[in-house]
């Protein structure tokens, strides 16, 4: 029998190869709500052993260890991970909190920009830090960071801040993972266009043209959902993904492989004439 009638005809078999989580201890920066929430489930339901850290819980009932934290701070980032290391080796560490204010580079303040790259550089970098200083001691392990395609190519609107601070982690990704790799530490990010929470909704309902603006960029025809980050989180944590590093995946409807200029079907205010 080959090994890929083996592996269909036993999936505990494949399961066990590729994507078996028992004994597995999972960190999620940012896991009380929207997709930070979809990884910390995604993860316990592959059967690993789940903290997941933010300022509060998440809104309604969750699973995993929730660890208050303020990523802000060096020094309760470096307390958050000493407090987990009482309960055994770190696996995975995915980190999922970003922040944004909305402002035109004339007229954000030095302080607004301070925070806005306080959360989305300067913290996810603290908690790789801390992450893989524990990791290269153990078995190694994966980080995985979360940016926008607003790193990647300008979102406008005045999103100026929020881009250059997901530009930082996309860099800072593969710079880790150059670094790192030959030590154990597979460092990856995943590429996110809009995902529908509860911030998103709000703004859309405050202007429904920005809607047709997501659309006009998603070929896939609708905006994505928190639950549809578990898929692509569970591969680059898992063994499947073991020669996969420095890698920046995007989840985003297509959007990154549709240039600027063109249009799909479906799209709204697409030309009468595809040219």
């Amino acid at each position: 029998m080959s090994t890929t009638s083996t592996l269909k005809n036993n999936p505990v078999l494949f399961r066990s190869i590729r994507f078996d989580f028992s004994n597995k201890r999972a960190l999620v920066i940012g896991g009380s709500r929207g997709i930070g929430k979809g990884v910390v489930e995604s993860l316990v339901a592959a059967g690993a052993d789940v903290f997941y850290a933010s300022r509060s819980p998440a809104n309604g009932e969750t699973c995993g260890k929730f660890v208050k934290t303020d990523v802000h701070d060096e020094y309760a980032v470096a307390k958050l991970f000493t407090t987990i290391d009482d309960e055994g080796d770190l696996d995975f560490v995915i980190n999922t909190s970003a922040i944004n204010h909305c402002k035109s580079i004339v007229e954000i303040e030095a302080g607004e920009w301070d925070d806005v790259n306080a959360v989305n550089i300067r913290a996810a970098f603290l908690v790789c830090k801390e992450a893989a200083k524990r990791m290269m001691k153990g078995d190694g392990g994966s980080i995985i960071n979360i940016v926008s395609i607003g790193g990647l190519t300008s979102l406008g609107r005045s999103h100026m801040a929020y881009g250059i601070g997901m530009g930082g982690v996309a860099q800072m990704t593969r710079d880790l993972s150059t670094e790192w790799s030959s030590k154990g530490v597979r460092v990856n990010a995943i590429v996110c266009a809009q995902i529908m929470n509860k911030g998103l909704k709000e703004r859309i309902a405050d202007d429904p043209k920005l809607g047709d603006t997501f659309l006009r960029g998603l070929p896939i025809g609708r905006l994505g959902q928190p639950d549809e980050i578990k898929g692509l989180a569970i591969f680059l944590a898992s063994d499947a993904s073991a020669w996969v590093t420095g890698a920046l995946i995007p989840l985003d409807g297509g959007n990154l492989a549709k240039n600027a200029g063109g249009s799909h079907p479906g799209m709204p205010n697409a030309p009468d004439e595809q040219t």
